[in-house]
């Protein structure tokens, strides 16, 4: 059940209208690594949790707060909005530079589609989707990626703080960089929690049987890179995170261990690909087939 209390989680107020930067602060808003993804990908991770307790309900608290971040985001986004002019014309344009490059660098939709307001899109318009979102139901596969999750998001938000000297807007994204900061630990702890409590390890899925996985290349770095250097890496020697193996390396390629390419495919001659064989036989292969199924 979902309950809206009409408050936020922190001061959203900035200075004076920006409607470019506005613009900036919708890849925060509806970009990959948004809010609205964090939000939704916590809540599909609690809905498909299969484990009743601190799990699930640390997914279902951090979801609640994300939410609140993506209503935060929205409102200072419809202030920096708020002055956006109605209309601009050509002479003024085209008599000052200055105002059509920042013209140019607004989002018109906003004013067309949202009556200068906020919509779920990114930087460059383009509409969030569903498909930026992990929930495979393993928690250690998505706490790890709720962790990266946080990462970009904090990386991005510390970017658009350097674009602006608004002290309502950095006060903001102050406070939000500061959650993305615990969020990227929490997270960590709870998949190192999962591990030290052996409900889920390395690698994931950690209940795969072993004896299904070809063991001769399942600890090896197979560099297929001219670079050398990453042989000195802790990927290429010594224990594996695991605990169970030891890395190796080696060069590739290695033709003695490769697998010859196989011949082209011949698929239906009523899918109309093309083939090696003369139209005719093709369209008469499809006539018999056509016969057959019929019967």
């Amino acid at each position: 059940m979902f309950f809206h209390k009409q408050e936020l989680q922190y001061t959203a107020k900035p200075s004076k209208p920006d409607a470019v930067y506005a613009r900036r602060m919708q890849e925060i808003l509806g970009g990959q690594y948004g809010e609205i993804t964090v939000a939704m990908q916590y809540s599909f991770q609690a809905w498909n949790s299969h484990l009743p307790g601190k799990y699930r309900d640390l997914l279902f608290g951090i979801a609640a707060e994300e939410f609140s971040h993506v209503e935060m985001i929205a409102v200072m986004i419809a202030q920096l909005l708020e002055k956006l002019p109605v209309e601009q014309s050509e002479a003024a344009i085209n008599a000052d530079p200055t105002v059509g490059a920042i013209l140019g660098g607004t989002d018109v939709q906003a004013a067309i589609v949202a009556g200068a307001g906020v919509r779920p899109v990114d930087s460059n318009g383009n509409p969030w989707q569903a498909s930026y979102i992990t929930a495979s139901g393993n928690l250690l596969a998505d706490f790890t990626a709720n962790a990266n999750a946080e990462m970009q998001g904090r990386v991005q938000v510390a970017r658009i703080y350097e674009m602006t000297d608004d002290k309502g807007v950095r006060d903001m994204l102050s406070f939000l960089i500061a959650r993305d900061t615990v969020h990227q630990q929490q997270w960590t702890a709870a998949a190192e929690e999962l591990r030290a409590e052996k409900i889920e390890d390395f690698p994931v899925p950690s209940n795969f049987p072993r004896s299904n996985e070809n063991s001769d290349v399942e600890y090896q770095f197979i560099n297929f890179s001219d670079g050398a250097a990453a042989k000195e890496g802790s990927w290429a020697n010594g224990r594996t995170p695991d605990g169970v193996g030891t890395f190796s390396y080696e060069d590739a390629p290695y033709p003695k261990k490769t697998a010859a390419f196989p011949p082209p495919t011949q698929p239906d001659p009523r899918l109309f690909g093309t083939s090696t064989k003369p139209n005719l036989l093709e369209k008469a292969e499809g006539v018999v087939k056509d016969t057959v199924s019929k019967k």
